[in-house]
């Protein structure tokens, strides 16, 4: 028997987890002519569901206004369950962090596509994302607030 099992990764599920469409100012806004700013905040988030088994979802926030006025707002949760077993800690964080977005997020830009064009707008296109330079900024950031934390000192 071999002193190391093999390392596992497995996608077990893709599904979308939540998704909504607020039109709190239509039908008066519809009649705008002026063109709509559009705002696209994405998250990441990883979370253990039992022993080597981790869902990761990625979110979108997506908002469209004329002036301060919204003229919709799309939030979509996809989600994935994936199997990971086996490897170094040094590569969980790159393996939840990167690749598990990257197989989760076409699915979600293709479900807000969808649901904005569902709502009477044109779709919006979510830009590709490059979750391994996303990934090393958020490590980043994490090891310089934490240098930036107050040290507890004991005599």
């Amino acid at each position: 028997m071999a002193d190391q099992l093999d390392p596992i990764f497995q996608i077990q599920r893709v599904y979308l987890k939540e998704a909504s469409l607020e039109q709190p100012n239509s039908p008066a806004i519809l009649l705008e002519q002026d063109q709509p700013s559009v705002d696209i905040q994405l998250g990441v988030d990883a979370t253990p569901v039992a022993d080597g088994i981790f869902e990761v979802t990625v979110t979108a926030t997506v908002t469209t206004k004329i002036g301060d006025r919204t003229v919709f707002l799309v939030e979509a949760k996809q989600g994935g369950i994936f199997e990971v077993r086996n490897l170094p800690d040094d590569q969980m964080g790159p393996i939840l962090g990167i690749a598990c977005p990257q197989i989760v997020y076409p699915y979600l830009r293709g479900n807000v596509a969808d649901l904005i064009q569902r709502g009477g707008f044109p779709p919006v296109h979510l830009a590709e994302i490059n979750f391994q330079a996303m990934y090393e900024q958020q490590q980043a950031d994490a090891a310089a607030s934490q240098a930036d934390a107050p040290r507890i000192v004991t005599a």
